[in-house]
């Protein structure tokens, strides 16, 4: 085991979610599992508390930022859009991931992010997003089924084109990957700053990195889903962490 002093430390994004009756400040146990495993580093939970603290003030003590995904949406107003009923919605999240992309992009802080996340940074550079990708023609079915068992829901079930020269491609070798698929929402406008890094079949940006930034990547899919066993998926985590330890 790696000595924890030797481990650099990534600040991961807090979701607010209610158990009743209270609120908690959580992030799941997959992404931490995948940071601490695959990256090998040491994950430390950020508070969504952006109305008593600064979180650009988080960031001088950590190496690295994760952004994950959570089962909330980026609430519309960020991108001149009105909000959907029957979606789920976390402000208090949002205000903390944004203030936090801003703070590590001043800062060039090595950076990855996992759906919602990679909703978030083409939110904070600009784009905008589909908010129900199932009632857009020409584009395939990227929801779960929720009645299969979460081996079949995290199961590969497309592939994406990695750009040719990408970052990604660079780390993974690979002109394809096969990537599992979990989301209501995705990638309408395209944030400034922001490259392509892949597509899905129907054209969906899956991928992207933030260009003026040595290392700054986010994926549509959940690469943390038992990423022990998905070698190309840890490549993407080993990368964050060389990219933390550097």
């Amino acid at each position: 085991m790696q000595p924890e002093r030797a481990r650099p430390l990534v600040g991961v994004v807090c979701d607010v979610k209610m158990v009743p009756p209270h609120a908690f400040h959580m992030a799941g146990d997959k992404y931490l599992t995948a940071l601490a495993t695959a990256a090998g580093v040491t994950p430390v939970l950020l508070p969504a508390l952006t109305e008593l603290f600064d979180p650009s003030t988080y960031l001088k003590h950590f190496d690295g930022l994760f952004l994950t995904g959570g089962y909330s949406m980026v609430h519309p107003q960020r991108y001149g859009q009105a909000p959907l009923a029957d979606q789920v919605y976390d402000e208090r999240r949002d205000a903390l991931s944004l203030a936090l992309i801003e703070a590590a992009m001043a800062r060039d802080m090595p950076l990855f992010a996992a759906c919602r996340g990679f909703q978030e940074i083409n939110v904070a550079l600009g784009g905008t997003l589909h908010q129900a990708l199932h009632e857009v023609p020409g584009l395939i079915e990227h929801r779960e089924n929720k009645d299969e068992s979460l081996a079949q829901q995290y199961a590969p079930a497309h592939a994406v084109a990695l750009a040719r020269g990408g970052l990604m491609q660079q780390i993974l070798e690979t002109d394809t990957l096969e990537v599992n698929s979990l989301h209501v929402q995705g990638v309408a406008t395209l944030g400034g700053g922001l490259e392509v890094e892949a597509t899905a079949p129907d054209g969906l940006i899956e991928a992207v990195r933030i260009a003026a930034m040595r290392f700054a990547l986010a994926v549509q899919w959940h690469p943390e889903w038992q990423v022990k066993n998905h070698p190309q998926q840890r490549q993407l985590f080993e990368a964050f962490g060389d990219a933390c330890r550097a």
